[in-house]
């Protein structure tokens, strides 16, 4: 009689964990599906001209004066119509923006190349303000870092 109960007893785990086993199976199967729905795979084209930027701050962390002070923003023109770059304006004078000139066809990227002067010492946060043709006419990009003072020369 415990025999047949045990076996009873191990048999029913076997069937409730092989059902949950399911479930969960099922519930992440769900869940993946959501999200994929959830997730574009394409962007669809703006109507007109229009700049994506892969990225709108550059962060150049902790350098030394004197240290290289270019970085470069890439865009794309995710519309449907040639994109152009009317300004690119820094906001002082130790900040030098270079940007494509010609303009940006749909689907095409572009670049706006940015030069900090590190021979100047302690933090930063300057922006580049960027007028275009597009369906978004203004974008601020920003770059940021510390500048450190060159180490004094050891005395004997």
């Amino acid at each position: 009689m415990k025999t047949k109960f045990f076996i009873s007893a191990i048999a029913l785990m076997f069937l409730c964990g092989v059902g949950f086993a399911q479930t969960q199976k099922s519930a992440k199967k769900n869940a993946k599906a959501e999200v994929e729905a959830e997730t574009p795979t394409t962007v669809a084209p703006v109507e007109g001209p229009e700049i994506l930027f892969e990225n709108t701050v550059h962060d150049y962390g902790t350098i030394e004066k004197g240290a290289n002070g270019d970085c470069e923003f890439v865009f794309t023109n995710v519309g449907t119509e040639p994109l152009i770059l009317a300004t690119v304006q820094a906001s002082c004078g130790c900040t030098t923006p270079s940007w494509t000139r010609e303009p940006i066809e749909a689907g095409q990227k572009g670049t706006i190349k940015v030069h900090y002067d590190t021979q100047r010492v302690g933090g930063f946060s300057k922006s580049i303000t960027v007028t275009t043709n597009g369906k978004t006419d203004r974008v601020v990009l920003q770059i940021k870092g510390t500048v450190n003072a060159p180490a004094a020369p050891a005395t004997n």
